[in-house]
């Protein structure tokens, strides 16, 4: 080939040849022969300046200061009260704390719930905390009790109800009684009401089939406030709520099936109209900012101010008064007291004292250790992905064990190692400061 072709290009390919060789053969060493330098982690950097330029991202990291209330204004300034998710009638626990987690992850601050059912109907019994079972009944979204309900069955519905307290500690969350006291705040607060719907006269929720409507909705496929309902499990939203919608909405579905489980119904099409309107997100007057720092620092706060042995003091305290009034129940029962019984009975105004004081100090500590972060919050955490360090697998011990090989080295199992209660230490240090300030003004 070289011989037929002129001398200088000869050259040339046969150059353009052997670099190409030898970059594959570099390629080869190091596929082979990979580097064997750790990459630090952020967590072995100190973060001297935390604050990032201008469009950048700031991640979260174990080092980084302030991370909780970074991470809280993180989810404020994302947060929207442009979107209210409406749930009708919901019937089915698992939906119901599948949802309020979903929308919670998602930016959405109101949830709107006609006749709630209580998120403790179906598990009851003495058992306090995850894990603790003794005495609880599992029952049906319908009402029996489930006769043959496993352990492991009561431990995972506990769990779903901890998702559900959990997620709706960062929501605003309103109860109705009706359908229509539901629509009547909406109506008054300004909001358009979309239902979704199976039928054939939904509207697709696509650019292509809301664009027809939005010379009346200023330009935007999405109104400027807009109510998204959701109907129950088995037949959808009401009639009396999709007469007063004033648009039914389905979500695209290519296959056999034409329905979808409610909360997975609920996070495509919460998903999707984020979507279709990206100034959803963060959509929320500076007012409300403030509002929810106020409420959410102080949580934060409240959380880790906290000793141990307050943290027991507090329990005992709180079940003493629980078995005090079991007792009182027998009392009006008719049933007779033993002394025993009687000598508790004596002691609970005390100990109720004793609760409310602790409750009371917690709270004013609290609203301390945050007053100056309220109104200046510090650079917020812009992607909420929790560093290795921090993604912790929700499993018991045994489950752990069994999945030990296929789980192996993952960061949610690695258990590494971070410097305990830098967080709590944070804010309880800002209570004497606090109180120093206050005390000087």
């Amino acid at each position: 080939y070289y011989q037929t072709m002129p001398s200088s290009q000869g050259v040339q390919s046969f150059l353009a040849g052997a670099a190409c060789a030898a970059l594959c053969s570099v390629a080869l060493y190091l596929q082979q022969n990979p580097p064997t330098r750790r990459l630090k982690s952020r967590c072995d950097r100190k973060v001297e300046d935390p604050s990032p330029p201008q469009g950048e991202t700031l991640m979260d990291s174990c080092s980084l200061d302030q991370r909780m209330i970074r991470k809280a204004e993180g989810a404020i300034l994302n947060r929207t009260s442009r979107l209210v998710v409406v749930i009708e009638r919901c019937t089915n626990d698992h939906n119901y704390s599948a949802i309020l987690r979903t929308v919670e992850a998602l930016g959405v601050q109101n949830v709107y719930i006609i006749a709630p059912q209580c998120i403790q109907s179906t598990l009851t019994g003495n058992g306090d905390e995850v894990g603790d079972v003794n005495g609880v009944e599992l029952k049906r979204s319908s009402g029996p009790v489930v006769k043959k309900a496993t352990e492991s069955e009561i431990k995972d519905r506990a769990m779903h109800h901890l998702y559900a307290r959990k997620a709706t500690e960062w929501l605003t969350v309103t109860d109705f009684e009706d359908t229509k006291s539901c629509v009547d705040a909406l109506r008054k607060d300004g909001y358009h009401i979309w239902a979704t719907d199976l039928g054939q006269v939904a509207t697709c929720l696509t650019e292509e089939e809301l664009s027809s409507g939005a010379e009346s909705n200023g330009g935007k496929l999405i109104p400027e406030k807009v109510a998204i309902v959701f109907g129950t499990e088995a037949v959808g939203c009401t009639t009396e709520m999709l007469n007063a919608a004033d648009l039914r909405v389905y979500l695209p579905l290519r296959g056999f099936a034409d329905s979808l489980n409610l909360s997975v119904a609920t996070a495509l099409v919460v998903h999707q109209l984020f979507v279709l309107d990206p100034t959803l997100v963060g959509a929320m007057s500076e007012d409300e900012r403030k509002q929810l720092r106020q409420a959410w620092y102080a949580k934060l706060a409240s959380q880790r101010l906290l000793t141990s042995s307050d943290k027991k003091r507090r329990s005992k305290l709180m079940t003493f008064i629980k078995g005090c009034e079991e007792i009182e129940k027998k009392k009006l029962a008719g049933a007779r007291l033993d002394q025993e019984a009687l000598v508790k009975l004596g002691k609970k105004e005390a100990k109720q004292a004793e609760l409310e004081a602790l409750v009371s100090t917690l709270a004013v500590n609290s609203q301390l250790a945050v007053k100056d972060l309220v109104d200046n919050p510090p650079a917020p955490i812009t992607d909420m992905r929790r560093a290795d360090e921090h993604r912790t697998c929700f499993v018991g011990r045994n489950t752990k064990a069994s999945h030990g090989d296929a789980w192996a080295d993952m960061p949610a199992t690695a258990n590494l190692h971070v410097t305990p209660m830098t967080t709590a230490s944070f804010f309880r240090q800002r209570v004497p400061t606090a109180n120093k300030s206050s005390d000087t003004k």
